[in-house]
Formats: C-alpha cells, structure tokens, sequence
C-alpha cells in the first residue's frame, strides 16, 4: 500500500488522532529554552532552513542569546522575510541571510566556501533543512534527490567546515532527525537512485536513519577535538514538511495537526542540544524530542554501517 492509499484509509484519521495526543502527552520535557542563561554573544552559528518552520524558532532562540545568526535558506525570498522578523523580533542586528540549496553539492560548496571567507568562528552548526514528498528525482550529480537534500547536502556542508569548528571548540553541531528513521532502510545504492524505497514515506525515514548514522561516526571522528555532535527527533510536529505530498494528504495532516507540537515546541530538543550546559560534552548520541537521550534503532547504531556510509558519501560529494 503507497503512503496516499494509506492515509486515504478511513481508520488512519482516527487512528492518527489517538496517537497524535499520545504523542504529544508524553513530549512535555522538564527542559524550557526560557530557563536557560547561556549567553551566545561572540559567538557565530548557522542553521539551514532557517525561513520556516522549525529552523525559523531554532534560529529565533539563538539570536535572542546574541549569537551571530547565519539563515541558511534556499528561498532568498523567504529567508529575507525571516531574516526581518528575527531581527525585529530579538533586537538582534547580527543576523544574516545566506543562501543555499543542499540537493545542490555546488551551491553546498559555494556556500561553506562563503563562511570560510567571511567568517572568522563558527560554534554551533544545525543541520535542520529537509523535505519529505519529493519525487524521486536523479540531480544533474547524478544522486537522488531526497537523499541529496536531506543527507548528502549536510554531510557535505558539514565536512567543509569542521576545520573552522575545530578552531572555535568547544563547538556543537546537531543533526535534526526523526523517530522514523526505524522504519527507514539502508542501502548505499539510494544515494544514486540506482536502488530507491518503495514509497515516499520510507524515502524519508531512510534519508533520517543515515543523519543518525552520520552523525554517530562524526562524533567517533571528531573524539578529542572539542567538537561534539549529536542527532535529535523534534517529535510530532505542525510544520510545512508534507507540501509536497497531494491536497488529500496534506488536508488529512493538516487536520490531524491540531493534536501534533507546534514549530516552536519542536525546536526545543535541538535548542537543548544546541545551548544547554546540560548537553556540554556530549557526542555522538540521539536526543528525544523531550531533551532525554533515547537509543536510536538497531541499523543506527551499526557502527559498521555507519562507516560504509561514510565512505560512499566521501565519494559521492568528492570529499575523497
């Protein structure tokens, strides 16, 4: 059954409904982004898909700690409408639009050689943009393009500005994931779109496994260096991530949603991950959407997995 004929179902809306509310009662962590002190001033961070959504609060929350706050957003449309109400919001004058498209490893690489230019430090790296419902698509680098946008792209991204983060340590980078990662599969051949899911909805879970995966060997990598990084799932949330799938599909979410954590209770495990003294020192671990640490799946902690798939993306975006 593809995912249109699974939420067409008439049981999933109820079914849906249940589980949304459970969802959302058991997500009330102890940890509040309010209750925090840490002050960020001096310091530089980025967060990718910054205009909307989740990526919008993260980078609203580290702006009101007086970070330099750099947009990384496809859309320059969009992102100069975010980049105006940050400011306006927090009174925070340095925050900065910069633009990129991470299906794109050209435009990733046009992008990190911009920071590496203008940017002096760099200690906080959040890799949040991500789509779901994207047609399977091969790029014109010849990889698919849901895995392209939601894992090769950060993978890339992040690679070519570990030296910077390295030299501003202690530094965090975090990975923003999802709890369905555990129905995702692995297989290397995704990546070029020789082998592919079999829906839309295991396109994204997997692209979700391999950011835990990565991240996992990152840390291991990173070890000594100062530079910690650390996956998280920001829950059940309303956000804008099912534009791609049909009207069905989206009014059933969008129905549905009234139950779900809005954007901004969203972006609190990856605020936590992010800022937190609570979260200093910590590497390599799955944050639950309530700021526990939680053990991911089976296959994402595959630490033979994770290495494959580090080679291969190695190759892939021409890291190797």
């Amino acid at each position: 059954m593809d995912l249109t004929a699974f939420f067409s179902h008439p049981s999933w809306f109820v079914c849906s409904l249940l589980l949304a509310l459970l969802f959302r009662a058991r997500r009330k962590g102890s940890w509040h982004p309010g209750m925090c002190p840490t002050d960020l001033r001096g310091k530089t961070a980025i967060v990718t898909g910054a205009n909307t959504g989740i990526g919008k609060y993260i980078a609203l929350d580290l702006a009101r700690r007086n970070a330099r706050t750099i947009l990384a957003c496809r859309s320059r449309e969009r992102g100069q409408a975010a980049l105006e109400e940050l400011r306006k919001g927090t009174g925070n004058p340095d925050v900065v639009l910069r633009i990129v498209d991470t299906s794109s490893m050209a435009s990733v690489r046009c992008f990190a050689q911009e920071i590496l230019q203008q940017e002096k430090r760099l200690d906080i790296l959040v890799n949040n943009a991500g789509a779901s419902g994207l047609p399977f698509s091969i790029t014109a680098e010849g990889l698919e393009l849901s895995f392209a946008t939601n894992y090769l792209g950060p993978f890339l991204l992040t690679n070519l500005l570990l030296d910077t983060m390295k030299h501003s340590a202690p530094a965090r980078i975090v990975n923003v994931a999802s709890f369905r990662h555990s129905s995702g599969t692995f297989n290397v051949n995704h990546l070029t779109g020789k082998g592919r899911p079999k829906h839309y909805d295991q396109t994204y879970s997997s692209t979700k496994l391999m950011n835990i995966l990565f991240t996992a060997e990152l840390a291991r990598r990173l070890e000594g260096t100062g530079v910690t990084a650390n996956s998280v799932n920001p829950g059940v949330v309303k956000t804008e991530i099912m534009r791609h799938f049909n009207w069905l599909v989206r009014l059933l979410f969008n129905l549905a949603s009234v139950f779900f954590m809005t954007a901004k209770e969203g972006s609190t495990s990856t605020v936590y991950c992010a800022v937190s003294e609570e979260a200093a020192g910590i590497t390599g671990k799955y944050f639950d959407s309530d700021c526990s640490l939680k053990l991911p799946s089976a296959l994402a902690r595959d630490p033979g997995l994770a290495s494959k798939l580090w080679e291969t993306s190695e190759q892939l975006t021409g890291l190797s």
